[in-house]
């Protein structure tokens, strides 16, 4: 990703992004579960899929 000139922020985000959305698939939309998963509170998951402007579904 670097020979392309995408920056390091980007990158992360883009990751972080996917990650979640593979996590809330397999806890089937539940934010809950996908923070359990995750290892992450729930709120700040709900604070994360916010930012992301993911589908809970």
């Amino acid at each position: 990703m670097v020979a392309r000139g995408v920056r390091y922020e980007d990158a992360h985000r883009e990751f972080e992004k996917r990650y979640i959305a593979g996590a809330l698939a397999r806890a089937g939309g539940s934010v809950g579960k996908a923070a359990e998963l995750l290892g992450l509170h729930r709120n700040t998951l709900s604070r994360k899929v916010a930012e992301y402007r993911l589908r809970r579904t």
